[in-house]
């Protein structure tokens, strides 16, 4: 069976003009797939075996080549967008004919010479798209343990669990809700650490370092915060964990524990309504 949207070894049945068909195999009856004069490699003969990539070309027949493309089905990719039309956006994945990222499978906009994370799937009309829904093609085989900084790709933003990422471009991971800080955008890149290897493979990363050494990158996000403010904070660690998040970015208990590092050090002072660097 030839196999649309893979790589597959085929073996060349017939020869005319315009190129060779091939078939799995060179018994009659056979599913033939044509490969274009221009990528058939010199001095094939009847009977060779050619690997190949099966896609459709500008009128939807099913067609193969030699070239290399980007994606595969199974696999993802990081691709360029080349031109956004009335459907869709159109992605450079090595081919002739570019490949369609239809609207209702993209998550957010994207423009043209955007990079987007995409695998590939058969439609409807048996045609090879594109979609930004990556999560069944993530690997959960990383070679990372706990605590190992990582990077990669926020693919899909949930507000039940949180964000989902494709580390490497390939793995499994989430940043999960109660990890969320500061700017955690869909389509970016995001460095995160480890917290822990689940069973079934898959990551759970934080953007935040270890409490002991996050304490003290708070506390200086904090004096720089203050310092904006003129030298003090409007509000003090009684205020709700709401604004306290919406100020700084921090949980509540990360603010008093950062707070606590600063008084102890002597850098701060803390009043019924406000907490103040000292010297100010």
């Amino acid at each position: 069976m030839i196999r649309l949207g893979e790589k597959q070894d085929l073996v060349i049945v017939k020869q005319v003009e315009f190129g060779v068909y091939l078939a799995v195999s060179q018994e009659e009856g056979e599913e033939k797939v044509l490969l274009p004069k221009k990528q058939v490699p010199d001095q094939s003969q009847m009977g060779d075996t050619l690997n190949v990539f099966i896609y459709r070309d500008s009128r939807d027949r099913l067609i193969a080549t030699t070239r290399q493309p980007l994606l595969v089905m199974g696999e993802i990719a990081e691709l360029t967008v080349a031109q956004v039309g009335k459907f869709g956006a159109f992605l450079d994945w090595g081919l002739e004919k570019d490949l369609l990222l239809p609207f209702k499978q993209q998550r957010g906009k994207v423009e043209q010479g955007e990079k987007v994370l995409v695998s590939l799937y058969i439609d409807k009309s048996d045609r090879l798209c594109a979609t930004m829904n990556v999560y069944d093609n993530l690997r959960t085989d990383s070679p990372y343990g706990k605590d190992d900084k990582v990077t990669g790709r926020v693919y899909e933003m949930s507000d039940n669990f949180g964000a989902f990422v494709a580390v490497d471009n390939q793995y499994s991971a989430l940043i999960s809700k109660k990890e969320l800080y500061g700017n955690v955008e869909l389509g970016k890149d995001v460095s995160a650490r480890v917290v822990q290897v689940r069973e079934d493979g898959k990551l759970n990363l934080s953007i935040r370092d270890k409490a002991y050494l996050q304490m003290d990158k708070d506390g200086e996000a904090l004096l720089a915060l203050m310092d904006s403010y003129g030298g003090s904070l409007p509000f003090s660690e009684k205020a709700s964990p709401e604004r306290i998040r919406q100020e700084t970015g921090m949980s509540k208990n990360e603010f008093k524990r950062a707070i606590g590092g600063l008084l102890k050090a002597g850098k701060i002072e803390i009043g019924a309504e406000q907490i103040r660097r000292t010297g100010h």
